[in-house]
């Protein structure tokens, strides 16, 4: 069995590896053991300036390629992440604490999406519209808009990159990536391998600071033409506000509070096995996962004691030990989230039916969670928990569940279980939410466009509406 190691990060400039030149540093921590992987350089401006310099240079020749050049350096990156899924998996599962198996699982999809944006990319036509009077016509072309910056969250440190990236690379855009501090060795991974297929040096640049500054900065640029962004709500409207300065367009990918709508007339045994692998993926640190349960009164106790059964057989421990089905959180500060969580619930009147308690003295573990009864008031109902906390609430009818599905101001994904096929349409109509599941677990893939509403976001990643969001629509004007 060939034996991994943790990489030493760098930043990744102009097309070489190399320290911040201020020469500070952060610690990179374990959040199965809390032990320190690694030393992370920081960017300071000079470096900032540099990875913009190279950006916006690379650019003005990636854009002259074609797509079908782009297309062969996505498909080739995308076979070295194949090669190195196990790897880059160890890496994932070390600094971001999730199971090897769904770690593996992540390397998966960002393969899928660097092939399915390669592809994408070739696909694309001029249209040409019709001659008018006297010969003249009008033909619209798509044109990259030019340097990206992006930044991308510590749940998913490998896919929200690579959905950001290829269909970046694939429009013709240059990059500035400013992934998370907590997981660096995943955002260097991708770039490796992005480096190995034969990407000009320049296109890609790997960043890591003190993020407020490193945003403010490169935000402040007026050849920063677009911003892609995945985290939450806060920090996606500041950033918005600072985008704003330049016009500069936006994606962004923000919080979510899924409600899950179980009916009585539900397959209750799929439904309630379906939620809770759903649920504790990642440790519940997802944006599209369910975090709020809403059954309805006559199965409510059923479904209740069928979803704690479940939950109690989970295997909570560190992601590299095979038998582990639920990693730790990735933070402190998720832990402490948690714990605040449950005990406000509690306050509010909610009942613990499984877990609510820190799991060990050692790494951010918190066992899988099942509060009942939990009144709208708590703030569990109210805030994106991202942890492993299911809280449960009855209800009476469809039009009470869907005003408390919408109370919210999230609005990414939403789920309904019912055997009733004319309720599960006025459900996937009536809920507001970018992403509905009916009977069904609604995953972010490649080939589909994600985005949320209200609060949740802008714009879409995934699918053709994913990759047109780095084009500008030009038209020209041609006599006869």
């Amino acid at each position: 069995m060939t034996q991994h190691r943790y990489p030493q990060p760098l930043l990744f400039i102009d097309g070489t590896w190399r320290e911040g030149r201020g020469g500070q540093r952060t610690a990179v921590l374990n959040p199965a053991d809390e032990s320190k992987l690694a030393d992370l350089p920081l960017a300071e401006i000079a470096d900032l300036d540099e990875a913009l310099e190279a950006a916006a240079r690379a650019f003005r020749l990636w854009r002259r390629t074609t797509a079908f050049e782009r297309a062969a350096i996505l498909e080739r990156a995308a076979e070295l992440l194949a090669e190195r899924r196990a790897e880059i998996a160890f890496v994932v599962t070390c600094e971001q604490g999730k199971p090897l198996a769904e770690a593996g699982m992540e390397i998966d999809r960002c393969v899928d999406t660097f092939r399915w944006f390669a592809g994408e990319a070739t696909r694309l036509v001029e249209e040409v519209y019709p001659k008018r009077p006297q010969g003249f016509r009008q033909k619209k072309v798509a044109e990259p808009l030019g340097v990206v910056a992006a930044f991308t969250a510590w749940n998913f440190p490998a896919i929200l990159i690579a959905r950001k990236l290829a269909p970046a690379l694939a429009a013709g855009c240059s990059v500035i990536l400013k992934a998370s501090e907590e997981a660096p060795a995943s955002a260097m991974a991708l770039v490796k391998a992005l480096e190995d297929a034969g990407l000009p040096k320049g296109l890609v640049n790997l960043v890591f600071g003190v993020p407020d500054e490193v945003s403010a900065h490169l935000l402040s640029q007026p050849r920063v033409r677009k911003l892609s962004f995945t985290g939450s709500v806060p920090v996606g409207k500041l950033l918005a506000v600072r985008a704003a300065e330049h016009l500069a367009r936006c994606t962004l990918e923000l919080g979510g509070h899924a409600p899950a709508v179980i009916f009585e007339d539900a397959d209750l045994e799929k439904a309630v096995a379906d939620c809770t692998a759903f649920k504790f993926r990642n440790a519940g640190q997802v944006c599209i996962t369910i975090s709020r349960f809403y059954v309805q009164e006559s199965v409510y106790g059923e479904v209740l004691e069928r979803f704690a059964d479940k939950a109690n057989a989970i295997k909570t421990g560190p992601g590299l030990d095979p038998s582990s089905t639920m990693g730790p959180l990735a933070n402190a500060r998720r832990l402490a989230a948690m714990e605040e969580l449950t005990g406000d619930a509690i306050g509010c009147g909610a009942r613990v039916v499984l877990g609510g308690t820190r799991l060990g003295n050692q790494g951010y573990f918190y066992a899988p969670t099942v509060l009942a009864d939990v009144p709208e008031t708590a703030r569990i109902m109210r805030e994106e928990p991202f942890g492993p906390i299911a809280p449960f609430a009855s209800f009476a009818d469809e039009e009470e569940v869907v005003t408390r599905s919408n109370a919210l101001e999230y609005g990414l994904a939403a789920y309904a279980f019912s055997a009733d096929p004319a309720r599960l349409d006025r459900m996937g109509r009536d809920l507001e939410a970018g992403m509905v599941g009916l009977n069904a677990l609604t995953p972010a893939l490649a080939d589909t466009p994600t985005g949320g509403l209200k609060a949740s976001g802008i714009g879409y990643e995934g699918g053709r509406e994913g990759l047109e969001a780095y084009f500008h629509k030009k038209v020209l004007g041609l006599a006869s």
